[in-house]
């Protein structure tokens, strides 16, 4: 018997549902109020962002609305802006700053000749998570809907995951001494809102994407436009696609 990938998806998507993290986890994210719509079903969802570097200001608003939504530690970010400052050949090497994680925006900085754009990052949601993967506890896990998620109960702050995220997208909270990271705002886009940092950004730059769903822009984003992931050499089935990434930040 055949079995096409829609069904792979769904039979696994069947599975995850059942892990205690899972369940643990969505019965109450990060320990607030934060249950799900009721008519949410998370089988017909598969979620995603876009990212479009051209439109990026590096204003900060999203690390901003990020750290008050999510009650971000000072010092610590599920999402950052970084600079990067390419000079022209010969030189190549880019120039790269992120002062606190751009939350309040980037001081001028000019260089003869080069060519200067901003790059937001987060937890890239992996559809093949190594964080997942090195998990000992299972406190990681990949959700139905295509989220890689933290049930905090579980999580012994071993760290782990934070050295196999080849992103860079994981810390330990200083209080809690359990793993953090960008949930894309599940507690948000279960309720059918948008993400704190889609909301805020002035020049939407960034938009949330349902890749099952069949009218979502990101399926016209994907077919008109060069799009890139961050370390496609990885194959960890990214799933934050940037449009116009230059070659220096992959």
């Amino acid at each position: 018997m055949s079995i096409t990938r829609r069904d792979l998806v769904t039979n696994a998507s069947k599975l995850l549902v059942l892990t205690p993290a899972a369940a643990a986890f969505l019965a109450c994210l990060k320990g607030e109020t934060a249950e799900m719509e009721p008519k949410y079903k998370m089988a017909d969802h598969y979620w995603a962002m876009t990212i479009d570097i051209g439109k990026c200001i590096g204003c900060g608003n999203c690390v901003r609305a990020c750290a008050t939504e999510n009650s971000v530690p000072d010092g610590y970010f599920r999402t950052w802006v970084e600079r990067y400052v390419v000079p022209a050949w010969p030189d190549e090497h880019p120039d790269v700053d992120s002062p606190d994680g751009g939350k309040h925006g980037f001081p001028p900085k000019e260089k003869a000749g080069a060519k200067s754009f901003f790059v937001p990052k987060l937890c890239n949601h992996c559809a093949h998570s190594p964080c997942v993967q090195v998990c000992p506890v299972g406190a990681t896990f990949e959700s139905p809907d295509g989220l890689v998620l933290v049930d905090k109960t579980y999580c012994l702050g071993c760290r782990y995951c934070v050295q196999a995220c080849p992103y860079g997208c994981r810390y330990i909270d200083p209080d809690k001494q359990v793993v953090d990271k960008c949930t894309l705002c599940y507690h948000r886009i279960s309720k059918g809102l948008t993400t704190a940092c889609c909301e805020t950004c002035p020049t939407s730059a960034r938009t949330l994407a349902d890749l099952k769903n069949p009218n979502d822009p990101i399926h016209e984003f994907l077919r008109t436009n060069s799009v890139q992931v961050l370390k496609p050499h990885m194959a960890t089935g990214a799933k934050l696609y940037y449009k116009g990434l230059d070659e220096s930040v992959r």
